[in-house]
């Protein structure tokens, strides 16, 4: 199979990063890495490896709408409103990075196969595709009427993109918990620690059950459903076996009698920032197995 040819639209932290994964892919054919300042780092490693790196944003895709089929935006939430309007015009794929959901939002590890013919993807957040999970794998065993995360990343690791989303970040976080992960009523709160040396990201996760819970199953199925991310994304782990607690706990969703607790954190691969930053590691290795799930699927369809 000839791999697809895609391009990154941003040459930040997280554009950056996933040149790096692109590059390992057997099904993507990395053409270019976009971005707006032509002395970023990104667009210069770019050019010392070989790859186009224009600094005209998403000009460059306009001006050359047959070199890719797939284009990643690692831009901000803003900036892809503008940027979805014109892929889809151009009839390009999106693999939308940024908290934006101007497309179905995708976790890998949950829904990868329901929306491969869309023609814009989203890709939640990086808090979202650490969390979202953990709330699925236990919907899928029982109601859960309430779902609430906290995602700490190192602040070191939170570009200029990532700090004007951190709204959107909040909204569209809350918004994956409910759609995707199946609780009834979700909230997202997300911290940039300025811990020295920098945190690896860390992620709590509640969940409330309701009477009549089946607890060992709760925990068999997140226990399986981390082994299933850490698939494509090494450095996710339980950072202590999931717990079940006893209470009453008054939640938004109504008083329950007891309450999951999944306790994670992700270690980056280094590809970019160092092993700290696993909350791009999550984002852009999730995005390339969205993008390789798409590609394949192309390529069956064909």
């Amino acid at each position: 199979m000839v791999g697809l040819p895609v391009a990154i639209i941003g040459s930040g932290n997280i554009g950056t990063d996933l040149m790096y994964k692109l590059e390992r892919s057997p099904s993507l054919d990395l053409v270019a890495l976009i971005g707006i300042d032509p002395e970023s780092d990104g667009l210069s490693r770019a050019r010392e490896r070989g790859y186009e790196a224009p600094s005209n944003g998403i000009d460059w895709v306009r001006e050359n709408p047959d070199a890719v089929r797939m284009v990643f935006d690692a831009t901000s939430a803003y900036a892809h409103v503008r940027h979805a309007k014109v892929l889809e015009e151009l009839g390009i794929r999106a693999v939308d990075l940024t908290p934006a959901a101007r497309g179905p939002k995708v976790i890998a590890a949950v829904n990868l196969e329901e929306h491969l013919d869309a023609i814009n993807v989203n890709m939640v957040t990086c808090g979202g595709q650490a969390t979202t999970p953990m709330v699925a794998a236990v919907s899928r065993v029982t109601r859960v009427p309430y779902a609430e995360m906290v995602s700490a990343v190192s602040s070191k690791s939170a570009g200029p993109g990532t700090r004007a989303n951190i709204d959107e970040f909040t909204r569209t976080t809350r918004q994956a918990l409910v759609e995707v992960g199946g609780a009834e009523i979700g909230k997202a709160i997300i911290v940039l620690n300025p811990a020295e040396p920098p945190i690896l990201m860390r992620n709590t996760v509640f969940c409330a059950l309701p009477d009549g819970t089946d607890h060992d199953a709760v925990v068999e199925s997140i226990v399986q459903m981390v082994a299933d991310v850490a698939k494509y994304v090494p450095g996710y782990r339980l950072k202590s076996p999931p717990l079940i607690e006893e209470g009453p706990f008054n939640t938004p969703g109504g008083v329950v009698p007891f309450r999951s607790v999944v306790l994670l954190e992700v270690e980056g691969a280094g590809d970019y920032l160092p092993t700290y930053a696993g909350n791009l590691d999550i984002m852009t290795a999730a995005a390339v197995r969205v993008g390789e799930a798409i590609a394949t699927h192309q390529e069956v369809s064909a």
